[in-house]
Formats: structure tokens, C-alpha cells, sequence
């Protein structure tokens, strides 16, 4: 299979995924007023996340570019899971629409909540608290996927685990936010997969 054709896939994908983001971030910005500084989470777990996210993002535009520059990390795929790769980053990025579409103006890069902050129990939500972390893994596996190359899976895994350590911390400000309200809904929700009865 042409390489060409998977690189035009995941640009589109990967652009629709962060198109989606860009777009419901500055809408909740402009909506509440209120711009959430990235500084609130000073920890070092979100310095981590901070240059392990900047590599994140710099990879798969490494590979669009010219996929030879990340030939040290392709592996050999058959073209079935390559395209596999390619039905899960689109259902990733209907994923992305359905999540930042449920959670509006709730949205916030930190675990800080804003001012009026409504706690959220519809669509995406409604099965699982933290379904951007679990779709954004999803997008990036994806990626890696159709790019054939581990570094890029690795790396969105790796991520999920950073997010991950930082949710007990967001968990808690929500907590603080919304009390019994939250402590019941953690009870009919998982954390980042909904839970089996």
C-alpha cells in the first residue's frame, strides 16, 4: 500500500481530532470569560506532562513531514492493521466531537475548574469521567498505528499514564467543587472506561 495514503489519512485525522480541540477550548474561553492559566498545575507530574506532551505532538508532524526521519521506530505492519489504525483515529475524532461537545464550557487545560463549572453526567460523561484521556490515548495509538511506528503508540500510552497520575489531583478539586454530588456520581461511573456490572 502506498505510504502516501496513510500519511493524507492521519494528517486528516489528526488535524480533525485537534481542529475539534482548538475550536471547543477557545469557545469555552470566550463563553465563560474566563481563560484557565496552565500555571495552576505547577507540579512536577504537569511539568512532565508538558515536555512529554511536546514530544507527543512534535512526532506525528515528524512523521507527516517525512516519514524517513522516524524510520529508527517503524515496524513492519501489515496493511490490515494500518487500517485498522485508520478506523480507530476516526472514531477518536467522533469520540473528541461527542466528549467536547457534552462538557462545553467545562473544559479547561488544567485540573482547575472554572468559576461556573456545572458537573457534566451527559454523553460521554454519562459512563466515564475522564473519557478525554481514554480518546485522546485512543488517537494516538491510532496514529501510531497507521504511521507503523512504536514510538508514536509509546508515546500516547505514556501520556494516558501521566494524565492518569495527575486525575486523583482533578478528581479532588471536583470533589471540592461539587461534594456529595461528584462522590455519587463517582459511584455509577468509571474512571476512564465505563464500569462493568
Amino acid at each position: 500500500m502506498n505510504e502516501n495514503i496513510f500519511r493524507i489519512l492521519a494528517a486528516l485525522i489528526l488535524c480533525g481530532g485537534m481542529g475539534i480541540s482548538i475550536y471547543f477550548r477557545a469557545k469555552a474561553d470566550r463563553n465563560t470569560g474566563e481563560k484557565v492559566s496552565r500555571s495552576v498545575d505547577g507540579s512536577a507530574t504537569m511539568r512532565l506532562i508538558k515536555i512529554g506532551g511536546l514530544i507527543l505532538w512534535l512526532s506525528p508532524f515528524i512523521y507527516l513531514l517525512n516519514p524517513a526521519w522516524m524510520n529508527w521506530s517503524r515496524i513492519g505492519l501489515p496493511d490490515w492493521s494500518r487500517w485498522l489504525g485508520v478506523g480507530l483515529g476516526i472514531l477518536s475524532v467522533l469520540g473528541i466531537y461527542w466528549l467536547f461537545s457534552s462538557i462545553g464550557s467545562g473544559i479547561t487545560p488544567t485540573s482547575a475548574t472554572r468559576k461556573e463549572h456545572k458537573l457534566v453526567t451527559s454523553g460521554p460523561y454519562r459512563w466515564v469521567r475522564h473519557p478525554l484521556y481514554t480518546v485522546a490515548t485512543s488517537l494516538f495509538v491510532a496514529f501510531g498505528l497507521m504511521a507503523a511506528n512504536w514510538f508514536i503508540a509509546l508515546l500516547g500510552i505514556l501520556a494516558f499514564i501521566a494524565m492518569a497520575k495527575r486525575t486523583p489531583k482533578e478528581e479532588a478539586n471536583l470533589i471540592e467543587k461539587f461534594g456529595d454530588e461528584y462522590r455519587e456520581y463517582m459511584k455509577h461511573t468509571g474512571r476512564f472506561l465505563p464500569l462493568i456490572k
